[in-house]
């Protein structure tokens, strides 16, 4: 073989080479799925922590070469920030604190939080509020002068603790408010550090559950006033009842409120990625009810309704799919 010859062979192995870089290339760009997840849910004890380990883990066996992660947060406002800055891709909020963050309204007071699309509302939220079971508490205005937790700082709880307080013209000066995660709450009211605590979350909440096994708890129900001036003043609010015997020694149903929780996606998420997360979500419902203690009915119609911001585009597909319409901006 002459110079020549050896020239146009280099030339064309050179072609062959820089085609198959383009190929490979090619067909890993068609693959759009984030590989690592980060799922931002709260304290653990709570529901969200519950649900997001559950969905996690459904998801991990469905998608195998996904690997995904469940964050400790402070909550709802704090999932909301963690997705805005782009540090979480996946995070359950409540729609109330949502609302609020997307348009800077609220507790948010002008600061506007987006980068993020709904993915499916989940279940209702109930407004708790425990006290023990030989307290001197047996309602809202008995909370004057008190010891009282109402949630980790940005969480759904404190901004659900204020509104209720709040509307009962209870100002934190007159009731002695702190900060504390589900953990904490329980534990200090067990031990008689605090008297009583908020916990807004679903029904039957695990921390509260495991509480009822060391120390005998009642709930304090909202009268129907202090419900309807909720309902009217903040509409994310619905009236919830906490049926008798939900929680070990709960002889009565307890009126109160609650606000929905959803599930968010980061826009730094694929549209591909959003549209199987969303249909996994649908196809392990049932798997879901039994690894939880949630009330989990959830359909395509009621996890669509309610959702005051767009929807992820990912997740609109999915919805496409199933001939319902829903908003991406």
């Amino acid at each position: 073989m002459n110079s020549t010859e050896m020239g146009i062979t280099m030339k064309k192995s050179i072609c062959i080479m820089l085609c198959l870089t383009v190929i490979i290339a090619s067909l890993a760009g068609c693959d759009s799925r984030q590989k690592n997840i980060r799922f931002g849910s709260a304290d653990i004890g709570g529901m969200y922590y519950s649900f997001a380990s559950s969905f996690t883990g459904i998801a991990a066996k469905d998608k195998p070469d996904m690997t995904f992660e469940v964050k400790n947060t402070a909550g709802s406002a704090a999932n909301i920030r963690l997705l805005s800055g782009k540090y979480i891709e996946l995070g359950i909020a409540q729609a109330d604190l949502i609302q609020d963050a997307y348009n800077g309204s609220g507790s948010f007071d002008g600061t506007r939080y987006k980068g993020y699309g709904a993915v499916a509302a989940l279940y209702t939220e109930a407004c708790q509020i425990i006290v023990g079971r030989d307290s001197d508490i047996y309602s809202v205005d008995d909370l004057i002068g008190k010891n009282v937790s109402i949630g980790a700082t940005e969480s759904g709880t404190e901004l659900n603790a204020k509104q209720i307080l709040e509307s009962n013209g209870l100002s934190f000066g007159l009731v002695n408010t702190v900060n504390l995660d589900y953990t904490d709450e329980a534990k200090q009211l067990a031990e008689g550090k605090i008297d009583a605590f908020f916990c807004t979350a679903g029904l039957a909440t695990t921390m509260i559950g495991e509480l009822t096994k060391e120390y005998d708890i009642r709930i304090i129900s909202l009268d129907d006033k202090c419900v309807a001036k909720l309902i009217s003043a903040y509409p994310c609010y619905t009236k919830v009842t906490i049926p008798a015997g939900t929680y070990q020694g709960q002889t009565e149903d307890i009126n109160t409120v609650g606000v929905q929780s959803v599930l968010l996606a980061s826009d730094s998420l694929s549209n591909e990625t959003v549209r199987e997360l969303t249909s996994m979500l649908f196809d392990n419902i049932h798997e879901l009810q039994y690894a939880t203690p949630l009330d989990l009915h959830i359909s395509l119609n009621s996890a669509t309704d309610g959702i005051a911001i767009p929807f992820h585009p990912g997740a609109a597909e999915y919805y496409a799919q199933q001939g319902i319409t829903v908003a991406t901006e």
